[in-house]
C-alpha cells in the first residue's frame, strides 16, 4: 500500500542521518511531495489563506479509507497561493476547507502546516535536505 504524506514525512523525520533522509525522500519522490516542500520552503510562494488554525471538521475515518489523498488533491494547490488562480477569497477558503475535510487527519495536518511554512517544526526535515534530495527544484521566483 502506498504511504500517505504524513507517513512519508514521519519516516524521513525518524531517519538518523541526512544520507538516510535523502535516500528516503528519493524513494518516496512524487510530484505532490515536491509541491508540498516547495510550498513550505520556498519563500516566494505566498499563501492567500489566513495564517494559523483552519476551522474545519477533522475526518475521523481511519487512514486509507473514505477520504481523498494529497497525492490526488495536489492538482488544486495552485488555487491557494499568489499567482495561482483568480477565484474569490470566499471560494478559495471554502475550497481549502472542503479539501481538508476530505483528507485523513494526518494529511490535513501536513497541508495546514505547509501553508504556514511549518513542516520543519513538526518533522525533522530541512530545506537543505530537500534541496539535496531534489536538485531539480528551482527555489524562488514563483509569485
Amino acid at each position: 500500500m502506498k504511504l500517505l504524506m504524513h507517513e512519508v514525512l514521519q519516516k524521513v523525520s525518524n531517519a538518523k542521518t541526512k544520507k538516510e533522509k535523502i535516500n528516503l525522500l528519493g524513494r518516496f519522490n512524487t510530484p505532490a511531495l515536491r509541491m508540498l516542500f516547495i510550498i513550505n520552503f520556498d519563500e516566494s510562494v505566498v499563501s492567500l489563506l489566513p495564517p494559523g488554525k483552519v476551522p474545519y471538521q477533522v475526518n475521523e475515518a481511519p487512514d486509507g479509507t473514505e477520504h481523498t489523498m494529497l497525492e490526488k488533491e495536489a492538482r488544486l494547490f495552485h488555487h491557494f497561493f499568489k499567482g495561482g488562480s483568480n477565484v474569490s477569497q470566499n471560494k478559495r477558503e471554502s475550497m481549502f476547507i472542503q479539501m481538508l475535510e476530505g483528507l485523513s487527519a494526518g494529511e490535513a495536518e501536513v497541508l495546514c502546516l505547509a501553508k504556514d511554512k511549518q513542516i520543519g517544526k513538526r518533522w525533522k526535515i530541512t530545506k537543505a535536505c530537500v534541496t539535496e534530495a531534489f536538485p531539480s527544484i528551482e527555489w524562488g521566483g514563483r509569485s
